[in-house]
């Protein structure tokens, strides 16, 4: 058991993704990704100046991502892009985190769901100085975003289901990333079928119908599959 929980996180931890794959996978500009790991310089009267990443990858030299990366990304959509708030308000708050609940890497833990997530994100709303109704629809946005993931029993994200168009929190999560499935590239989970090779297939000529057909899937399926794939 403990032996398939190391190998297990082997793989969550490895680095497996390129900066643009994983901004396309998650439905984020390249260049906000980028500033999250890699940091990001900006002019002031005093000189060039630059704040530090917000996550750690798995390589540096070049930016690699793990699939824990992917996760803590996708969580971080959810706080920064969402609403806009400042890098340095964020940062702020993930540090209140760690130092006064006792958090290493909140992005990642269990505990954003519970009642350190609910102090978390009171602290979060007061350094952003959000109104009542924004810390409320704030919640929201990351409730939503939480779903998208499955937990295994020591409460580590195993599976991220990301969003096919906007930030919608529906029910039907027909595409998944899995570290331990299709070397962690996104696919149709009911079939296991990478959704890059449907839109290549696509793309040569091939029907859906006759897609669907070759792979016993549902035609809607196939076609949530392109729309990923080719989304902007």
């Amino acid at each position: 058991m403990i032996e398939n929980r190391d190998k297990m996180a082997k793989v969550r931890d490895a680095a497996a993704y390129t900066l643009s794959e994983a901004a396309h996978y998650l439905r984020l500009p390249p260049a906000t990704l980028r500033s999250w790991v890699v940091g990001r310089k900006y002019p002031t009267a005093e000189g060039s100046r630059g704040f530090p990443p917000l996550i750690k990858p798995a390589s540096a030299k070049p930016p690699m991502m793990s699939f824990t990366n992917l996760i803590e990304a996708h969580v971080l959509r959810a706080l920064r892009t969402e609403h806009g708030v400042s890098v340095k308000a964020l940062r702020n708050a993930l540090g209140y985190a760690q130092k006064a609940l006792g958090i290493e890497r909140l992005l990642l833990s269990p505990e954003l769901r519970a009642e350190a997530g609910r102090v978390f994100l009171d602290r979060y709303g007061e350094l952003i100085d959000l109104s009542a109704s924004g810390q409320l629809a704030l919640r929201k946005v990351l409730e939503k975003h939480l779903r998208r993931i499955d937990w295994d029993e020591t409460q580590i994200p195993i599976r991220l289901y990301p969003f096919l168009g906007g930030a919608d929190g529906g029910d039907w999560r027909p595409i998944a990333i899995d570290p331990r499935i299709s070397f962690g590239r996104p696919v149709l989970l009911s079939k296991s079928i990478s959704t890059a090779a449907i839109a290549d297939r696509i793309d040569s000529g091939e029907t859906i119908a006759d897609i669907a057909a070759d792979y016993d899937l549902d035609q809607s399926e196939v076609e949530e599959a392109v729309l990923y794939e080719r989304a902007a």
